[in-house]
């Protein structure tokens, strides 16, 4: 599996969200999506056949960041995501920085048990999910919404990445 979009939201812990964007990326070992995956995520192949390579991508992110600075964290709502980025050949530079489990921190907040996909946490707080589900920019987003109702004075663990 490749990664084939970046969905990047900056936000304040408060929920403000500052400023979102879709980095749609061309898979190179496999460059035909599969249905699934296209109904998965609402990307469709003329999409990322327009895209840029992930090597092109990365360096689109970092400039889109306009820089980090040195207590920045970046964010997913579970390890997939980070794992998946780890893996890769060609990285951003904000990968570079520690990684916070959002997933994680909102469980120990709520006390949820069970392991919670993203929609299932936002109808825990009477929110509908808003977009395409899997879609990498409306998850950001999404994600962005929860942000009020995680308790940020609980122990955090953060990931560093090598």
């Amino acid at each position: 599996m490749e990664i084939i979009e970046f969905g990047c939201a900056i936000a304040r812990r408060s929920g403000q969200l500052l400023r979102a964007e879709s980095f749609l990326v061309r898979p190179i070992k496999t460059p035909q999506l599969s249905e699934f995956c296209t109904s998965l995520t609402g990307i469709n192949q003329s999409m990322v056949d327009r895209a840029n390579p992930l090597s092109v991508v990365t360096t689109e992110i970092d400039q889109w960041l306009g820089g980090v600075s040195d207590d920045f964290i970046w964010c997913s709502w579970g390890n997939y995501d980070r794992l998946h980025i780890e893996a890769s050949e060609f990285r951003p530079e904000f990968a570079k920085f520690p990684h916070l489990n959002l997933k994680r921190i909102w469980r120990r907040t709520t006390g949820q048990k069970k392991k919670n996909g993203l929609a299932n946490a936002l109808k825990f707080h009477d929110l509908d999910f808003a977009g395409q589900q899997h879609s990498g920019i409306d998850d950001a987003r999404n994600i962005v919404r929860l942000l009020p109702f995680i308790d940020w004075s609980l122990e955090i663990e953060i990931v560093s990445v090598p």
